[in-house]
Order: C-alpha cells, then structure tokens, then sequence
C-alpha cells in the first residue's frame, strides 16, 4: 500500500516536471509542445456562443442575433444576451406587417385584421363582415385592417353594444298636432287627421289640405281646362282618403302635362280670365305633384310644356342655393326662401316654361292703355320670352324675405336701343294683365334679362317698342333726296330711251331699271306716311315692294347680259319677252303669293311698308338676298373671264375695256342699291343711327348716283349731251339773230294801217 502511494507521487512529479518545460496552452506531445485546444471542452463559453481556438489559448463570440452582455466577454466574467432587432430597428417589416422578436431573430407577421396574402409575400385585407359580427339592426362597414358598425334608421347603440328600437313617438314633434304618431322596429308613421295630409310621406307632418281650389264654375262645358281641373281633384281627394287609390308624383305630373299641351295647342287661351284659371290650376297642381316626387330632382318636357323640380326631406330643414332651369329660363333662390316660416319635413321647389303660350295682344293693349303716355306715344308691347310659372312649398309667398332671381332667353334676339326695351312683369291674375310691380329689370342684353322679383307668381319678359321719331334733318333729307333723284332718273329715262347712239339690249335694262325706281321713289315721296287709310296705305307698300323688287330682278339681267357679252360674243342680246317675265314677272308672283298668304303684312301703324309680323319682311330680303348672291357669282366668274381675255395673245382692247367700264359700273349699282338695303337689314335688326342715316342717304339718292353712272360716266352720253347742248344754243343764237334782224329793218319803215282788220302791223 505504501508502495502504490509512493508509485503515484512520483507519476505525479515526473509529470509536473514535463509540463513545465511547455508554455501556457501548450502540453508535450510526442516529447513536443504543441497547442491545447480549449475549445474542444464542452460548454467552454456559455449559451449562445462560440469557442474560437488561438495559439496558447482561445476567445468567445456570440452567435448571430446575440451580443455580449459585458466588455471582454470571455467565459468566465460575461454571457451572450439577444438582440431584440424590432426595438432597435435593424430589420423592418414591410405593407400591413408587423415585426416580432424572437430568440435570436425575428419575425414579420401580418397585422391584426390581415391574412398573409396568398399571391405574394404582402397581406391581404380580412372582410370581418361576411361573419355576422355586428348583430341584428346594424350595418356592419369594413375598413382596412378592421370594422365598424352603425345601428340601423331608427336604432340607436346600446351600453352591451346591441341595437335598439328609438321610440320616435315620445318627441310629440315628429309628427306635430295634426297627425297621430304610431312608433314601429325602425321607424314611425304619422297618421294624418281629417282634413290634413301629409301627400303620402308617412313620416312628414301633415298640413291643412282643400281641394275647392281646383273645381270650376258649374254650368261650364267639357273643356280641356274642365278636364284638368277634374284630374286634380280626384287627385287632391285621394290624398286625403288614406284608403283610396292614388297615382304616383311622376304619372300625375306626366298627366297634367298632357291636358296642358291640349289647352296651348289648341289655342283655348284666349283671354285674361282663361290665362288667370289656366296658370293657377298650373300652380295648385305644382304644389300637389311637388311633394309627392321620388327622385330629389325630376325633369319633364313634352311638346308644350318643360319643368323641372328639386323635392327634399329630412328632419332638419335645408339650406342653400337652389337653382332650376328649362329650355328657356332660369330659376334661382335659397332653400331657406323655399321653407318660410314653417317646415313639415319636406319642401319642394318648382320652375314650369310654356312653349306655346302667346299673350294675346288684348292684354297686352290693355297694359299700355293703363298708361296715358304710352298710350299717346303709340307703344306697343309683345313677349319676348317663354312664360314661366314658378312655385315653392312656402305659400306665403307675396312678400319674400329675399328676392328671387330669374334669368329669360329672349325669343328674338335684339338689343335695347331707343326704341326697344324691355321689362320684367308677371301676371296679375286680380287685374287680369300683365304688371311690372314687384319685378325689376337687373341686367339685360340682346339675347337675355335678368329679373330680380319679391313675390312669386307667372312671369315673362316684356318687350316695349318705343317708335323712332323721323328727325326734322333725316324727313329734310329725304325729301330733298329723293326730289334730286327723281329729276336724274327723269333725265336718265329721257336719256336711255332716245339717245340712238347708245341703243342696245344694256340700254334697255338700263330704261326699266330707271322706271321702276323712279315710279318707286316717286310713291315712297308721296304716300308712305299715308298710315291713316289702311286701304291706301296697304296699296302704297306693295307698289314699293313691287317696283323695288323689279329693280333688284332688272339689276340681275344686267348681269346675265354682260357675262353673255364676255362669255359668248360682244353683240349678244336677250328677248325683250324674257327680259319682262323676269323683270316684272317674278315680282308681281312674289307680291301675289305674300299678298295671299298675309294680306295684313302690308302696311305698319308707322310707315307704309311691310310688317315684322310672321317675319313677312323676308317677303322682300329673301328675295334680294338671293338676287345679290346670284349676281356676284356671275361677275365673279365675269371678271375672271375678262382677265383671261385681256391676257390672250391678240384681244380685241377696244370691245374689252368698253365691257370693262359696263362691268366696273354694273358692280358699283350693285353696291349701292344692295348695300343700301344690308344696311336697312341691319338698322331693322339693331337700330344703329349710323346705319339710319347711311340708308336715308343711300335711298334717296340712288336715282341720282345711277344718273352718274350711267350717264355722265359714260362718254357716249356726254357727248351726246354736248351736241345736245350745242344744238340748243345754235338755235338761241340763230332765234337772237334773226329777231335782231327783222328789229332793225322793221323799225325803218313807217307804221300802216289794214284795212281788213284794223290791226297794226309790225
């Protein structure tokens, strides 16, 4: 025993001794150092690190997502703690994800109300409302990520988050004094009592109805009118029968409509009392259709008639601007006019045009005979635009708080000047005619007014057309005009019918263009102020019509006869038989055919000429309009033919410039009798001074500017003139001569007496 102790101190010894000839980390082997791998010790640095070996001895790391707790982490003084990569941010999740730490590492998972998308790496959106989450009586509403719930009308939200019933019943407002109040699941309906209605809304509080408004006078025949009137109150009564039959808001407004269209197409308004019926039953029915309509705004035309309608319900009443239009007007006031005083739930507002209601003009003679001076001044009124109706849940509408808007398309576009204007009226139905009262004019040009009005009732716009004085310097004009050019067409017709150097078919022309304007100068100085006799007046304008036309229709064959000159050959001539069908043919089946078809367009309360009624003036413009076109092709195309043959190799110059001249002129009379009548048009059209005063000079001085022309532009007729003149005074001189003459012989002799008569001769 003591010599097994004894054996292993001595192992131990010759160990210790071995071992001190290697350094630290290194042990003998193989009688040589070599190094000691630490790292091959289990657990050498703890959890969630590494061993690395060195030469001599070894360090730790910690492994990825960890990092050590202390400075100099080694195994015996630290340990390796996670990193918690969501806190710090070094690694972020994307869309609707979320990151989560874990040991180590992390995570990204979708966020509360989102599922991992099966398409790509994102999340999709969970629809929590295809379970049934919110319960009975709500709604549910899904949004991203999550959901929310809303208790259906007439529920509210209970503390357990449950819906229940709201008894609108205890608030004796909902459905006021005039109506019982029955509460159900979700809602409420107010019963109306005898003689109140509330026009189907169940849950509108209902108002005092009477349907005497719309019956008519007894004893009246079937009328269109009748028939309507009958509609609307078997309408208004079922509406107080709430268990009787009734129509819907649209198929009574479609109805009404078709009673109207009867009533204007075939013209059976034909006086005040009939308009006054006819507009109110309008009105009466706007405000029995109005609250019964569905959609928040309706529109309906048919071939008479457009409306439109803008309804609204809710508990609190509406505010705002309000604006309605039709084809013709436009409408616009506030929600708080429409209302007034008092709000049952609903209000509705209404703007109803009338295609083919025409004053007639009894009423309108019947404005201006309440007006003395209009009256002496010969004024007279018409319409210039649609009438329309407009018409708003609050009745009290006399006086409104503000005014309403209104804006009119005139039906004729025209300016105001000095003899148009216009104004904003509405039909009095006490008076039976139409009044400006209430109603001003805000702004106005030649295509629409703007009516500014305080009360509510059928409007239009009144054009008022003032005549234009004929100043003292445009009558002084005229006269002297038309007396210098009636001398010069005289002359010129002397001229044209025996001057034999200047015969031909161009003369001719040139002969009955001078007659027709000299006979329509000649009538137009004496007779167109000659109004007072209807008769004489009727005749006075279609003899101007007659004969202007035929100068228009002798200036077109002057045309065709020099394109024929140019065109064919120098001397070509048209048939005198030819040159009268056209010449006075064509305008006597123009007048014929307008006399027929309006005998009343010839002859005004102002001048003898043709009315503006029915547009009968284009009778006369239409014509000539045509006659001027038609004329400037052919000189057109006459003037390119002449510059052709200027520039051909051997032109005949002579006959070329005297075809020339003929052209140059027949242009220059186109331009002045044609121009003279654009500028009648336009004076017609805006009553410019300018164009007045250049049309009074052109017309009554185009016999005298033809006479230039024709006459002393032409130096055949000059000289014929000048032989003329010589002649008249070789004649005065030889007369002078010979009386000269016989003077001095005479007086030598003496005086003797005859015998068979006693007289004395000389």
């Amino acid at each position: 025993m003591e010599l097994k102790w004894a054996l292993l101190l001595l192992g131990l010894f010759l160990q210790s001794s071995e071992s001190r000839q290697c350094g630290v980390g290194f042990k003998i082997k193989n009688k040589i150092c070599v190094d000691e791998d630490e790292c091959s010790t289990s657990n050498q640095c703890g959890d969630h690190a590494q061993c690395v070996n060195t030469p001599g001895s070894y360090y730790c790391t910690c492994n990825e997502g960890f990092r050590s707790a202390t400075a100099n982490f080694t195994a015996e003084n630290g340990q390796c703690e996670d990193i918690n990569e969501c806190v710090e941010k070094t690694r972020e999740c994307t869309g609707d994800m979320v990151c989560v730490n874990t040991i180590g590492s992390y995570k990204c998972i979708c966020r509360k109300g989102y599922r991992p998308s099966r398409t790509d790496s994102g999340c999709d959106d969970v629809d929590e409302c295809l379970s049934s989450v919110c319960g009975v009586h709500s709604s549910c509403t899904n949004t991203p990520g999550s959901f929310f719930c809303i208790c259906s009308p007439g529920f509210h939200r209970h503390e357990n988050n449950t819906c229940t019933d709201i008894n609108e019943c205890s608030d004796p407002d909902f459905c006021g004094t005039n109506a019982n109040c029955f509460n159900h699941p979700g809602g409420y309906s107010c019963k109306c009592k005898q003689g109140y209605s509330n026009y189907g809304n169940n849950q509108s509080k209902c108002i005092e109805m009477s349907c005497d408004h719309f019956e008519l006078e007894s004893g009246t025949e079937d009328t269109p009118l009748k028939n309507l009137l009958r509609l609307l109150t078997s309408s208004c009564e079922s509406l107080l029968d709430p268990n009787g039959g009734r129509q819907t808001g649209e198929q009574l407004l479609e109805n009404v409509f078709t009673f109207s269209d009867e009533l204007l197409s075939d013209g059976n308004i034909a006086d005040g009392k009939m308009l006054s019926q006819f507009l109110d039953a309008v009105e009466n029915s706007m405000r029995l259709i109005g609250p019964q309509l569905r959609e928040p705004v309706t529109r309906m035309e048919t071939h008479n008639t457009f409306a439109e309608v803008a309804v609204t319900r809710n508990q609190t009443p509406p505010s705002g601007c309000v604006t309605l239009s039709t084809d013709s007007a436009l409408f616009n006031t506030s929600w708080e006019t429409v209302v007034g005083d008092s709000y049952p739930g609903f209000a509705f507002a209404a703007l109803v045009s009338y295609k083919g209601l025409n004053s007639s003009s009894d009423l309108l003679q019947k404005m201006r005979n309440e007006k003395s001076d209009d009256k002496e001044r010969n004024i007279t009124y018409q319409l210039n635009s649609e009438v329309v109706t407009a018409v708003v849940s609050n009745t009290e509408t006399k006086q409104l708080s503000e005014p309403v808007k209104l804006v009119f398309r005139h039906v004729e576009e025209r300016a105001e000047s000095e003899g148009v204007a216009y104004s904003c009226v509405y039909w009095n139905e006490t008076e039976g005619a139409w009044s400006e009262e209430g109603c001003v004019r805000a702004e106005s040009n030649s295509t629409h007014t703007v009516c500014s009005c305080s009360h509510l009732s059928s409007f239009a716009v009144l054009m008022a057309l003032y005549p234009v004085q004929d100043s003292f310097d445009l009558v002084l004009i005229t006269r002297v005009g038309l007396a210098l050019s009636l001398v010069c067409l005289f002359i010129s017709i002397l001229t044209f019918k025996f001057c034999r150097s200047i015969q031909g078919t161009r003369t001719s022309i040139h002969l009955h263009l001078s007659i027709c304007l000299f006979i329509a100068d000649l009538v137009f100085l004496c007779g167109i102020s000659s109004t007072h006799n209807e008769v004489a007046c009727a005749i006075v304008a279609g003899l101007l019509h007659f004969f202007f036309l035929s100068a228009f229709c002798w200036m077109l064959l002057e045309g065709v006869q020099l394109y024929r000159m140019v065109v064919l050959v120098f001397h070509t001539t048209l048939k005198h038989l030819h040159m009268y069908l056209v010449g006075y043919g064509v305008p006597l089946a123009i007048v014929i055919i307008s006399a027929i078809a309006f005998p009343k367009g010839y002859g005004t309360k102002r001048h003898c000429w043709l009315s503006l009624d029915r547009y009968f003036i284009w009778s006369f413009f239409a014509p000539v309009c045509i006659i001027v076109v038609l004329n400037s092709f052919v000189f057109i195309i006459t003037v390119w033919k002449l510059a052709e043959k200027f520039s051909s190799l051997n032109p005949d110059l002579s006959k070329l410039r005297n075809i020339r001249g003929f052209t140059v002129t027949a242009v220059a009379q186109l331009c002045v009798l044609g121009g003279m009548w654009v500028l009648a048009f336009l004076f017609q059209r805006e009553g410019t001074q300018v164009a007045l005063y250049l049309f009074t000079i052109l017309n009554s001085l185009q016999g005298a500017l033809i006479f230039i022309m024709h006459c002393l532009l032409s130096k055949p007729v000059r000289d014929e003139y000048c032989k003329l003149i010589s002649r008249i005074c070789s004649l005065t001189e030889k007369k002078y001569s010979e009386f000269s003459t016989n003077q001095s012989s005479n007086s030598q002799q003496p005086l003797r007496s005859s015998q068979t008569t006693g007289e004395s001769k000389i």
